[in-house]
């Protein structure tokens, strides 16, 4: 059960994986399976467990009546429940219970934890960072994609800081944690809203990106060339150009396809 491949469309799961990815019981072990969770059902059934007193009515009455099916307006919403019933209950007891949801068996429950730390208003990015990192590097590609999209929002409001506080990230150990480091920052990004200032002039972000311009790991690889990608839009010169300088001071096979997939759209 817990190394299956995972169905190719979502008709094709199974009645019994379906059931326990709905009741928070698995992970999802691809795409298709992380867009059939029905993160309203999934939300009465954690409520539930854990006699919580939230209502999924609270969740529709966060969005609109098109955002109602859209899986990444919906975790947003009801990690922002969330977020608002912690802030009334005792401290120790928000902990545990935000201790329970970023640990829990279930990805998109995890997912939840990562939006209750990117929409808290009291934290300040550094902090954000800090406290988003352990999704960073989560082994559920959802719960990583979902981690830098929870703080996208606070880094294009702190650009200068997050550029600054991600350097050390793009040299860490951790692919995944270097990965994080491009990915939340890509100009314009997939599925969030695009950073002007890294558009209008993406050689401030070099700092970030040099370190990662030979990384063996292709899932870095991707993300680094996507990133020069989405910087081609708007600023193709200094993207020929950084290409150009990268082959120069590191003419591997693996800077070699950063730059090429980073120029695809030249």
């Amino acid at each position: 059960m817990l190394i299956r491949k995972g169905a190719r469309k979502a008709v094709e799961i199974p009645e019994h994986v379906r059931h326990l990815l709905q009741s928070g019981t698995i992970e999802s072990v691809n795409l298709t399976e992380w867009l059939a969770v029905d993160h309203i059902l999934l939300l009465q059934q954690i409520t539930r467990e854990l006699d919580v007193p939230l209502s999924t009515q609270d969740v529709y009455g966060k969005l609109e009546p098109k955002e109602q099916q859209r899986i990444m307006k919906v975790i947003p919403a009801i990690g922002s429940l969330w977020l608002e019933y912690m802030e009334r209950i005792p401290r120790q007891k928000e902990t545990d219970l935000f201790i329970c949801l970023a640990n829990h068996r279930s990805d998109s429950v995890r997912c939840w934890a990562a939006y209750i730390i990117g929409l808290n208003p009291h934290l300040q990015l550094t902090e954000k960072l800090k406290q988003i990192r352990p999704f960073a590097a989560d082994t559920h590609f959802g719960v990583r994609e979902i981690a830098w999209m929870a703080v996208r929002d606070s880094i294009r409001a702190d650009l200068s800081t997050a550029l600054h506080d991600l350097i050390p990230w793009s040299i860490d150990a951790d692919p995944m944690i270097r990965r994080f480091a491009i990915e939340s920052t890509r100009p314009r990004g997939v599925w969030a809203k695009h950073i002007q200032p890294l558009k209008d002039n993406p050689e401030i972000a070099l700092p970030l990106l040099s370190p990662v311009k030979s990384d063996a790991h292709p899932y870095v690889q991707d993300s680094v060339s996507n990133w020069l990608n989405d910087a081609s839009k708007t600023n193709p010169d200094w993207v020929r150009q950084t290409c150009a300088m990268w082959i120069e001071q590191s003419d591997t096979k693996h800077t070699q396809r950063i730059v090429k997939r980073g120029q695809r759209s030249i």
